[in-house]
């Protein structure tokens, strides 16, 4: 089977992307699609990539050269929106309905409108409740694709109006295969990103051409250690200035479970299959001074944390829980 998600520009998903082609080029599109998936697993990616099949003027779409595709991948065509979530920012009811008086109007240039609403498990009560109106008397030329990390956190009556793919991390191989032959990285480098990535392709992506988030992976560690010496007081001070900085801690704590998992396979005798390779040595004296019970709790502490976050936890409480218990 010929590999569609590379041409589409897509590393790995590719059932999704093979699906979505044969949706187009039927013409048997959904009016809206679910993409669910963990953080930057190339939810959004994909979603934009749609865009373009939809409204590509090649015969075979999208081609990505076109017009269409160039102005849609830049953010600037008057047809595609793009409306941004995220774990500490949420879509309001005022954004929804601004799409909804857009999705009343014919296109302006493209085939069908398209709407991107990504992180929509942070939505408010009242802009789920007003998208699902639209869900329910879908506008004829449009397409709405809703990206989410967690479906519990989703209306069931949203996601049962809407057609689901829920999309799973990519292999190490394949991250850096795409790394290669779609952002020119470096072999080595590709390698690399794909082991410290841990199946987050968005953000292998961006490190090919961001060498500071490669040196803030290196602070969100140092960090770690910090916590981890500090006494009680110092781990309720780390708490509180760490609060502060609501936006960074999904990725803060992205980096310190995969440390954690990587100490639960050292201390198991699989450390070939770390992540964090460049640091193998210091997994495997650090994770011989704990037991794997304390890793184990380690790692749900963490997630635990993690969701709480996405649940718009205050993040101070939420860290001073976390921090007394590390050990």
């Amino acid at each position: 089977m010929e590999d569609t998600s590379s041409r589409w520009g897509i590393i790995g998903h590719q059932w999704a992307v093979a699906l979505l082609e044969r949706s187009v080029a039927l013409g048997q599109l959904a009016h809206a699609y679910l993409f669910l998936g963990p953080p930057r697993v190339g939810k959004t990616t994909l979603a934009i990539a749609l865009a373009m099949a939809v409204n590509c003027e090649a015969s075979q779409r999208p081609c990505r050269e076109c017009r269409t595709c160039r102005l849609i991948a830049a953010g600037r065509h008057p047809d595609v929106r793009l409306i941004e979530g995220g774990e500490v920012r949420a879509i309001h009811i005022a954004q929804v309905r601004e799409v909804q008086h857009e999705l009343g109007l014919s296109p302006v240039e493209a085939r069908r409108r398209v709407v991107i609403f990504t992180d929509f498990q942070g939505a408010t009560p009242e802009a789920a409740n007003c998208l699902l109106k639209t869900l329910e008397e879908p506008p004829g030329q449009a397409v709405l694709i809703l990206t989410a990390s967690q479906q519990g956190r989703l209306l069931p009556t949203i996601v049962s109006r809407c057609q689901r793919l829920a999309l799973r991390p990519p292999s190490g191989p394949t991250i850096e295969q795409g790394l290669v032959a779609h952002y020119g990285a470096d072999p080595d480098l590709a390698r690399r990103l794909a082991r410290l990535a841990a199946g987050r392709v968005g953000w292998a992506v961006q490190a090919v051409g961001d060498e500071a988030l490669l040196e803030r992976r290196e602070e969100q560690l140092h960090c770690l250690e910090q916590v981890l010496s500090a006494s009680r007081l110092g781990r309720l001070r780390w708490a509180r200035d760490l609060s502060e900085e609501e936006e960074e801690l999904p990725a803060l704590l992205d980096t310190w479970l995969a440390w954690w998992r990587d100490l639960l396979l050292a201390r198991v005798g699989c450390s070939d299959l770390v992540d964090n390779v460049d640091r193998r040595g210091t997994l495997e004296a650090e994770a011989a001074r704990r037991s794997v019970p304390k890793l184990v709790s380690a790692l749900r502490a963490l997630s635990a944390t993690r969701r709480r976050l996405e649940s718009n936890a205050n993040p101070r409480l939420a860290l001073e829980v976390l921090f007394l218990s590390l050990d």
